[in-house]
């Protein structure tokens, strides 16, 4: 299978110039870049189609570029944003480019001998371009008529209270003169993005035709929306970020488990790299008993692989379990600390649970889970209460430290779903 034909399978083509040529081209290596403005110090869920296609790109022979924004990062892309962006300092950019590459190691190959991957910063050709050299030599081949009419543009300008800078409204010439650049000095002949950078992309096509006379191509992926119309990405929390330090690997772990059912197999051709037989038989076992949530299991395996690594996705699988009753014995200390993070907490002062200890009854309703002391004792003695996952059917029985997990922790739970993480200080 071409690397078309894998895209158009999975459903990852949303627009392509001349399609019959670019296949002639792919049939023997070719180099391709994708562009990301390096506005954070980590890369989100949103950033994965378009990073995973040049993964796909290099999986069938082909020469990847990850192009850092080092320079069009300190612009800002109008493309689908309504409000001007936060200009970052060098020093912002610089820092992120050096955490995002952390991330990029993950997902492309940069050690191979055959096609490695590269990372380029386009600041590193358009640091000694002047602005009159650029207005001469580039900004002379657009036509602002043509820019207006961009998709991008157009709905900025037409927000007459908000309206767009000119700072903004030249991205379009500093994109297209990195297709240019890569093109003439490193042999790229495809860029690919999102479906919002259309314009961008023909825009840089053109330019690189003028100024080299090399035809060029342009592909574009579908930009993600989940089932209901939301924005794919985004939890309850925020957005779902590829750094542990801004979202837990059991969180992520999580987002790709609750995925809409009406989105799953979708995802599946979207965010891995499972086989059309595999996502077949999938869909299959998805479709005979959805309520076993098989394949949302396997998307969140296979994501969470891609990124964190199997033994970290075996810990959130583990932390999954625990949540739903499971045994904490051999539970390690960083997965338990992932679900402090998602359940309610509760402090108590160390030493009550020195000697006797306290009663568990009145623990319960410190903790909140039980409104009275009655109540607490109904629950226990009816077997509905936990302690660390292990029920407990005595109304006398106190927590003492002996109970601690690390040192530090209880895990109650009441019913199937009710918990709190008691922590001691």
């Amino acid at each position: 299978m071409s690397i078309l034909e894998e895209l158009t399978w999975r459903g990852l083509i949303a627009d392509c110039t001349d399609t019959t040529e670019l296949t002639k081209r792919l049939a023997a290596p070719t180099t391709l870049y994708c562009g990301f403005d390096p506005t954070a110090e980590s890369l989100h869920v949103g950033n994965l189609v378009p990073l995973l296609a040049l993964r796909r790109f290099q999986m069938l022979g082909h020469h990847p570029i990850a192009l850092a924004g080092g320079a069009t990062g300190s612009i800002g892309d109008p493309s689908g944003k309504t409000a001007e962006r936060q200009l970052l300092t060098k020093e912002n950019l610089d820092h992120n480019i050096a955490s995002v590459k952390v991330q990029l190691a993950r997902l492309l190959d940069f050690g191979t001998k055959q096609n490695p991957a590269q990372l380029m910063d386009n600041a590193s050709w358009t640091a000694g371009v002047s602005f009159l050299d650029f207005l001469r030599d580039i900004g002379k081949h657009f036509s602002v008529n043509q820019m207006v009419a961009k998709e991008s543009v157009r709905a900025r300008m037409e927000d007459r209270e908000m309206g767009i800078s000119y700072t903004e409204f030249s991205y379009m010439l500093l994109q297209a003169f990195d297709f240019m650049v890569l093109c003439r000095d490193h042999n790229c002949e495809l860029q690919i993005g999102g479906s919002d950078q259309w314009g961008n992309i023909t825009a840089g096509i053109e330019l690189t035709r003028k100024k080299t006379s090399r035809q060029v191509f342009g592909l574009t992926l579908p930009l993600i929306t989940n089932a209901d119309g939301s924005k794919f990405g985004k939890s309850v929390s925020g957005a779902i970020w590829l750094d542990t330090k801004r979202t837990s690997v059991y969180r992520f772990y999580q987002f790709w488990v609750n995925t809409d059912d009406r989105d799953v197999i979708r995802y599946l051709k979207y965010f891995t790299f499972l086989s059309q037989e595999e996502i077949a038989a999938l869909e299959a076992k998805h479709a005979a008993n959805p309520g076993a949530r098989e394949a949302h299991k396997a998307l969140a395996r296979a994501a969470t692989d891609l990124i964190h690594g199997a033994t970290a996705t075996a810990e959130a699988i583990r932390a999954s379990e625990i949540l739903f009753g499971g045994n904490l014995e051999g539970i390690s200390e960083v997965t338990f600390n992932d679900i402090v993070g998602e359940v309610p907490t509760k402090q108590i002062e160390t030493a009550r649970l020195d000697d006797a200890g306290i009663p568990l009854v009145e623990l319960l309703v410190h903790s909140g889970l039980c409104p009275s002391k009655g109540q607490a004792r109904k629950d226990i003695e009816g077997g509905g209460v936990n302690i660390n996952n292990v029920r407990e059917a005595g109304a006398t029985r106190a927590v003492t430290r002996n109970d601690l997990l690390f040192g530090k922790h209880v895990l109650l739970r009441k019913g199937k779903k009710n918990y709190v993480v008691v922590t001691a200080v």
